[in-house]
């Protein structure tokens, strides 16, 4: 009677722990269904875990490198629309590097990447279908803007700016059909143009004019004549 009894409280002892490891289960359509865990081959790191609701993520997922310890590479938390998660990559020292948004596997949105050892941000992005789409605009570490760019499906197109860091405009571009085509200035550090022309599909095309002290210095024009 007292083995009996000894046997009942064991097995009820036994039954939280269980419960816990109630992990890597399907459903009765054999589709991921709980919380599931993987670990690398022969070792006791973790490569991901996160909650599948009959085969979809939810929630927090985080995904580990083999020598990540507990500190993940990769965060996603799904929103449970669309296929969309909200996604922050990590150095192995916690460090973040970039956060957005993916829709499946493609970056889709705007997106935020940051300086090495630092928290300051490095540029902005915004992508369509995991393709560079909009405005794009990158920062020294003292968050002033060092370059703007606008891409349509990964094309530069537009306006490209370029500044200095303490905020003077030193390159004035413009981009068709991701090459250089139409007007270019270019500046001193003091804002003062000196040089001043034309691209033609990526080549300097007409007159370019080079400055120095407000004067014009040189004249050359493109293409050039060959030589006979």
């Amino acid at each position: 009677m007292l083995r009996t009894f000894i046997l009942i409280l064991v097995v009820l002892g036994m039954v939280p722990g269980h419960a816990q490891e109630d992990i890597n289960q399907v459903d009765d359509q054999g589709r991921r269904h709980g919380v599931w865990k993987k670990y690398f081959d022969n070792s006791k790191q973790l490569r991901y875990e996160g909650t599948f609701e009959h085969g979809s993520e939810v929630g927090t997922f985080k995904f580990y490198c083999e020598t990540c310890k507990e500190q993940p590479m990769v965060v996603k938390e799904f929103t449970g629309k669309d296929n969309l998660a909200k996604v922050t990559y990590f150095t192995e020292n916690g460090k973040k590097v970039s956060e957005g948004t993916m829709s499946g596997k493609l970056r889709t949105g705007e997106w935020v990447f940051y300086h090495k050892a630092s928290e300051a941000i490095m540029s902005k992005e915004h992508y369509r279908e995991g393709t560079l789409h909009g405005r794009k605009i990158t920062y020294y570490p003292n968050g002033q803007v060092t370059e703007e760019l606008s891409y349509e499906m990964g094309s530069r197109e537009g306006e490209n700016l370029y500044y200095s860091p303490e905020g003077v405009l030193l390159k004035k571009l413009l981009y068709f059909q991701d090459e250089l085509h139409g007007p270019a200035t270019y500046y001193d550090a003091n804002g003062n143009v000196v040089i001043d022309g034309h691209y033609k599909e990526g080549k300097k095309h007409g007159l370019w004019k080079y400055y120095k002290n407000g004067e014009i210095e040189l004249e050359e024009r493109y293409p050039k004549p060959t030589k006979g």
